[in-house]
């Protein structure tokens, strides 16, 4: 696969980027090995046949090892991991399998009250559950010829350690278990696994978090539209969640623009990600993707379904939807005509309800993958409607990489992220900037 020297160079900024979904897979039973792209899938991710009634509940734990880790006085440092499979539902109602990781901190909590957890929502990591997050706190980096998978979001979970918070990560749905396609960018899916987290980890055994624990949630891109959705649905559907604050940085909150701006990208391959969560989540969908997907479109798809970010980088980096479509146009024409597609990506619009709790919104100024201008609409949307929103424009040049624009922000504002997540937590109040932003509105 062509890929060039700048690419590999920047595999672990490259995952930072937006999220998608995958093509159907095979039902598997608790024991039945399944392999992905040469990494076999330990068969703790293999889904039960039945799970428990409540969402949230755990499903099976077993101790997680963390890479990179050090023995200390008071254990191993930053902390002790724990995997997770927990019950969550689905956006078709159904209950679901998510599986993620909690990492009980070595470190003290110095911020008052009882011991913090922050749900960490991963950026895109791909369509194989070889890509999925808490198999890349066991496995940061793994190069076997056959895929490319970094665990990038470790620096966040490490940093939130490092101040004496609980952190719980989700694989989402479908990403790690082996039972069905990860549904990348579905509002509703993601939302749910991220709130379900929350729940699953207060039932951890030898957890530190309570019930009465402060929550916040951490994400960006995939991580950052997750964690929109789930401050958006928390008052319905996780009203036992209260969320201190919530980050939520460079978030795809409008899909119709974020489909038009990765088209012909470096992150191209998040298109067919994209596609093929759509007709997992909503497969009477598929009749329509069947009339204008060309040979080479599904095989694209079919190809991308097992693929991580860093493999979509170097076989799909700057391809073009117009060689998938049987007419020549491009998806995002294709979902404009289609009154079908129209409704199912403006379902996932992020913006419609209010968030619960303060929420910090950040965008890099020249993020042209996951565009600024569709990220801070949704802070205005959010102000609109009377939100407690910090909005933070992250002003930063244009490299003329799209993948770049996006992912140096990341880095850039990390830090200032989470510590103003730390004081949400410590019980501090956040200052909005809905004011100053809604006058240049």
């Amino acid at each position: 696969m062509p890929a060039s020297a700048r690419l590999l160079a920047t595999a672990v900024a490259a995952a930072a980027c937006l999220g998608a979904t995958a093509v159907p897979a095979t039902a598997t039973t608790d024991t039945d090995p399944v392999v992905s792209r040469g990494v076999t899938i330990p068969t703790f991710y293999n889904p039960p046949a039945t799970l428990p009634a409540a969402d949230g509940a755990l499903v099976r734990s077993e101790p997680l090892p963390l890479a990179l880790s050090l023995p200390g006085v008071g254990g191993p440092l930053p902390g002790t991991a724990t995997r997770l499979m927990y019950r969550s539902t689905d956006s078709n109602g159904r209950p679901v399998a998510v599986t993620g990781a909690y990492i009980e901190p070595a470190a003290a909590w110095k911020g008052g009250g009882a011991r913090p957890l922050a749900a960490v929502a991963p950026g895109t990591m791909g369509q194989g559950d070889q890509c999925a997050a808490s198999l890349g706190l066991e496995h940061p980096l793994r190069l076997n010829g056959q895929t490319v998978s970094v665990g990038y979001e470790n620096l966040a979970i490490y940093r939130l350690l490092a101040k004496g918070i609980a952190v719980v990560v989700t694989d989402y749905a479908g990403l790690g278990a082996t039972d069905r396609l990860h549904t990348y960018v579905n509002r509703v899916d993601e939302a749910h696994a991220v709130l379900d987290a929350v729940r699953a980890a207060r039932s951890v055994r030898g957890a530190s978090v309570t019930a009465d624990s402060r929550v916040a949630l951490f994400g960006y891109s995939q991580g950052g539209g997750a964690t929109a959705a789930a401050a958006e649905l928390q008052a319905t559907y996780a009203p036992d969640v209260t969320l201190a604050g919530t980050y939520s940085g460079a978030p795809p909150a409008d899909l119709t623009d974020v489909t038009e701006a990765i088209d012909g990208s470096d992150l191209a391959g998040a298109l067919g990600w994209s596609v093929n969560g759509f007709l997992q989540s909503d497969p009477a969908l598929r009749p329509i993707a069947e009339a204008h997907l060309n040979d080479a479109g599904r095989a694209a798809l079919a190809d991308l379904s097992t693929m991580c970010v860093g493999d979509a980088l170097f076989a799909y980096n700057s391809v073009r939807s117009t060689g998938w479509t049987t007419d020549g146009r491009p998806i995002s024409d294709i979902i404009a005509a289609e009154p079908a597609l129209r409704a199912f990506l403006d379902d996932q619009r992020v913006g419609r309800l209010r968030p619960s709790g303060p929420v910090r919104l950040a965008t890099g100024t020249s993020d042209n993958l996951v565009p600024h201008g569709q990220a801070r609409q949704l802070a205005v949307d959010w102000c609109r409607k009377g939100a407690d929103v910090t909005y933070k424009a992250v002003a930063l040049p244009d490299v003329g990489r799209p993948l770049i624009n996006h992912f140096a922000p990341l880095l850039t504002d990390q830090g200032e992220a989470v510590s103003w997540l730390t004081d949400r937590l410590a019980g501090k109040p956040a200052t909005s900037t809905c004011p100053a932003l809604l006058s240049k509105s």
